[in-house]
């Protein structure tokens, strides 16, 4: 397999999680958060998609060095890095608006609500970002 074909394989199994997430996490939207198995339930979906960024991002980097390409190979792995950094923050602050809302706590739900954006936005950013160095990544012979 060239290195093109391995570089565009990486960009395929690391695009999986992130069109997966950017897809189903708008369908948030629709629900009040302020329903524990709803929110339990945005939590875990969160979760997988930090796990499973971080676990692409790191064969995907691999992938990038295999191919000698050390520049995509660095952007990849701080996309790795920054889901499993991002997983620990970001479910903390969840568990925290959790358990205010146990609590009580009448606005933790809005802010439930304002992560979900956040997270959405975040995976946006870095969706667009990926995929607009696809021409970059494998450029026509």
């Amino acid at each position: 397999m060239t290195s093109d074909a391995v570089a565009i394989v990486a960009l395929v199994i690391l695009l999986f999680p992130m069109g997966y997430f950017f897809l189903a996490s708008p369908a948030f939207l629709l629900v009040k958060l302020d329903i524990r198995p709803v929110a339990l339930l945005l939590r875990g979906m969160f979760n997988a998609h930090f796990l499973a960024m971080g676990v692409a991002g790191a064969i995907c980097t691999a992938a990038f060095v295999v191919a000698g390409r050390p520049v995509f190979a660095t952007g990849v792995g701080l996309v790795a890095a920054f889901a499993i950094w991002g997983r620990r923050r970001f479910l903390r602050q969840m568990d925290d608006q959790l358990s205010a809302g146990d609590a009580g706590d009448a606005d933790a739900a809005r802010r439930l609500r304002r992560l979900h954006w956040s997270g959405m936005l975040c995976n946006a950013v870095l969706l667009i970002a990926l995929v607009a160095s696809i021409p970059y990544v494998a450029p026509s012979t």
